[in-house]
């Protein structure tokens, strides 16, 4: 079937795809750089520089080489085989409307999930354009569980990590002799999680047909190493220092600050390896569909597409980015080195988890739950409950706000188009 201005209508595509990896750039990349920022262990710019390299890196090198159509997860795309254009109209709704709430969200300051946005636009769309029985509710089911699960899980991780390096160093009479001991194992546990992240969350294209645990494996081998090479750096480091126990502590907290630039540049490589799917993959599915006239089942991504997500995703960072980083870093609670290197810790180990029990959970709403657990191990007066409650309010309206912007805007494209 030949799609009429399939011309016209993929510009009109790319244009709110790359309005979708805005958003993704403004929102979400702040899940690797607001702990940074917060605890002061990075500028804004700096934090800003570096993400934009880690992102694109990861969009460019690391991101998947096939995907499925986002949809396919929640309506089935062989309900509108014969009706292209109806899909076409669809994915332009779902961009159009994930795109709009991310931008509303992080005028906001709001951290919400890219990947729960574009799943709420899809629903839409798919109880108006198919049948409210073509949603797969079971999966619908399942992110709403991991609304209360992900947080859970990353703060109850985080107030043990925290508890931990208190205990361990910062308690001790000696805090920085503790330092020297245990922060090889604290950059073996970093070295260990962002490697798995890695291996199991990206990296698809690259042909790595690993078992899961051969990737573990692999993790264990790269974490070894950062484990001796840390121990060495350490021993460099704090030979011949003389110190009070004050000044001790402070340098400590220096430490923690340089692990958490590698940390947060390892999350942002895996986030923009995976999350920039949440824009490129409804492009990419309704280019392949408007070239091919049919909705098909698997849709290799052209370079091309990968590029404009990448470019939309520094534009949003470097735009709107602070917004959000602002809420994360300082909003929620005071974040200190060394705090902030346990939020993004405990982030990396949930997300790990997650993904080797194939729990669908959101990187945001697991940071959140992971700077609450630290705060929570400060004391329940260190939170801002205030704005607590208005991130969870814009979780939970997240998937119905997706889904009425993405009815209004489907009818209004069908108007138009069809």
């Amino acid at each position: 079937m030949v799609i009429e201005h399939a011309t016209i209508l993929i510009l009109i595509a790319s244009l709110l795809g790359l309005f979708m990896a805005w958003g993704v750039g403004a929102n979400d990349v702040a899940n690797a750089m607001g702990t940074s920022v917060g605890s002061k262990a990075l500028t804004i710019r700096s934090a800003i520089i570096i993400a934009i390299i880690f992102e694109v890196a990861g969009v460019l090198f690391a991101s998947g080489e096939v995907t499925h159509t986002i949809g396919g997860k929640i309506v089935d795309p062989h309900l509108f085989e014969g009706q292209p254009e109806i899909f076409i109209c669809g994915m332009l709704a779902s961009l159009m409307a994930a795109g709009l709430w991310l931008l509303m969200a992080t005028l906001k300051g709001w951290p919400v999930s890219t990947t729960h946005s574009i799943i709420g636009a899809v629903i839409g769309f798919g109880m108006v354009a198919a049948d409210i029985n073509a949603v797969k509710w079971l999966a619908v089911r399942d992110i709403a569980l991991s609304w209360i699960i992900s947080p859970l899980l990353a703060g109850s991780i985080s107030y043990i990590l925290f508890g931990s390096v208190q205990k361990l160093i910062f308690h001790a009479p000696a805090p920085l002799q503790r330092a020297k001991k245990y922060i090889p194992y604290y950059i073996f546990f970093v070295a260990f999680t962002i490697s798995s992240l890695t291996l199991l969350k990206g990296l698809h294209h690259l042909g790595l047909n690993l078992g899961v645990w051969q990737k573990l494996g692999i993790s264990f081998f790269i974490s070894s190493c950062a484990f001796l090479v840390g121990t060495f750096l350490l021993a460099h480091i704090l030979s011949g220092w003389k110190g009070s126990q004050h000044k001790d502590r402070a340098l400590v907290e220096k430490l923690f600050a340089v692990l958490m630039i590698f940390t947060a540049c390892a999350m942002a490589f895996a986030h923009g390896s995976n999350d920039v799917a949440n824009a490129i993959g409804p492009l990419t599915a309704l280019v392949q569909v408007a070239h091919a006239g049919k909705v098909l089942e698997h849709y290799p991504i052209p370079f091309w597409i990968i590029a404009l997500g990448a470019i939309g995703i520094v534009l949003g960072l470097s735009t709107f980015g602070y917004r959000v980083m602002a809420t994360l870093g300082k909003n929620i609670t005071q974040l200190t080195p060394s705090r902030g290197f346990v939020a993004e810790l405990a982030t990396a180990t949930t997300v790990v988890l997650a993904s080797i029990l194939g729990l669908p959970v959101s990187t945001t709403q697991i940071l959140v739950g992971a700077i609450l657990g630290v705060g929570i191990a400060g004391g329940l007066g260190a939170l801002n409950l205030a704005v607590i409650r208005n991130i969870f309010m814009s979780w939970i309206i997240t998937l119905p706000i997706g889904a009425g912007l993405s009815i209004l805007f489907f009818y209004g494209f069908k108007f138009i188009l069809i």
